[in-house]
């Protein structure tokens, strides 16, 4: 797991870091520092560190300036060149850690930035990753026929008969069938990169649904969906909906609420998701960061500080395996609850 490795290599350096405060007391952990910059997207694939020698995969650089068109690089370029082509990566402010330009008046401006980042690359990978491993299985169908399975297929199929069986189809209706391709690639898409996430190298490591870019693009599909699934019956209660005359006319507030509510759905999704693989995030790196918080209360209480943080890290690691299948379970029990209301039928039709 990758927070387990990460504190295993932090308690190795303990003793070193130690001995660097003693003689640097300016050298200090920024905890809020620390966290933001393992959770936070970059232009480049952090690999390891030893020493000064930092060895990270370059990530192609894809911007247009509005002032010197188009540029096409690698990121390595920054290494050699802060400022490249008049671009470089903002040190701080509202821009810090994305690529701006910086004109004759001083003022930073954010070029259109189509980049391939550390987050985007690892969708990429993720995405094809997943992509093989269901066309395997998918294989072993086709050689052997629908058969009980045992191992890694017969744990697939549990998968995704479970959300099948006790989600979409209770959730969605008659017409459950046409969903599934959706909300079965939403559920596995979060679940992998969930589980990728925990892992500490390439292609594992990258804090996809913790990125609310991510989360929100997903919202906006079941938000697509939902909508373009609509019933005239689901347009008319949102517009007119069945409650008393005055509330629709003059002031049409049940219609406000009922328009308001259409939109906090998809918010809702979006911030669960990302709020919640954040959090587990964050816990386990301040719990990690304790390591060198106590370095300067002597060996003995970093010593037990340290125990203590790896055995809570360790657990909150187990909890959030728990947590990557219960995150992708609720986005798509959601998204077919949404779909499901907007598959209302008329009143009289339920009658018959």
């Amino acid at each position: 797991m990758k927070r387990l490795l990460l504190i295993v290599l932090l308690v190795c350096s303990v003793g070193l870091r130690a001995g660097n405060t003693e003689h640097n007391p300016q050298q200090e952990l920024d905890v809020r520092e620390f966290i933001l910059e393992h959770l936070a997207d970059s232009y480049e694939w952090h690999i390891v560190s030893w020493g000064d020698t930092h060895i990270t995969l370059p990530l192609p650089v894809i911007v247009f300036s509005k002032f010197t068109g188009w540029h096409i690089f690698s990121s390595s370029a920054f290494h050699d060149h802060p400022v490249y082509y008049g671009l470089s990566i903002a040190t701080e402010g509202k821009y810090k850690g994305k690529i701006v330009e910086v004109r004759g008046d001083g003022r930073q401006h954010r070029p259109l930035d189509l980049s391939i980042t550390k987050v985007v690359f690892s969708i990429f990978l993720n995405s094809f990753l997943l992509i093989v491993i269901i066309m395997l299985v998918a294989r072993s169908y086709r050689k052997t026929g629908i058969a009980p399975r045992r191992g890694f297929a017969g744990m697939m199929e549990m998968f995704v008969m479970n959300v099948v069986d006790e989600v979409i189809k209770p959730c969605v209706g008659v017409d459950y069938k046409r969903y599934v391709p959706y909300l079965l690639t939403v559920f596995f898409f979060i679940f992998f990169n969930n589980l990728m996430g925990l892992v500490p190298f390439i292609p594992g490591g990258a804090n996809v649904t913790g990125n609310i870019a991510v989360t929100f693009v997903l919202a906006i599909f079941t938000f697509l969906i939902v909508n373009a699934s609509g019933t005239r019956e689901y347009w008319r209660e949102i517009f007119w909906p069945d409650v008393p005359l005055w509330l629709k006319i003059p002031v049409p507030l049940m219609p406000a609420i009922e328009l308001v509510g259409m939109f906090t759905k998809p918010f809702a999704l979006m911030i669960r998701l990302f709020a919640n693989i954040l959090a587990g995030h964050s816990i386990v790196l301040g719990l990690t960061s304790l390591i060198f918080i106590t370095v300067k209360l002597g060996p003995v209480m970093n010593a037990e500080m340290t125990v203590l943080s790896v055995i809570f890290s360790v657990f909150i690691d187990v909890v959030e395996l728990l947590v990557a299948y219960i995150q992708a379970y609720v986005f798509t029990m959601l998204s077919a609850v949404f779909i499901g209301l907007a598959r209302v039928k008329p009143h009289q039709e339920d009658a018959h």
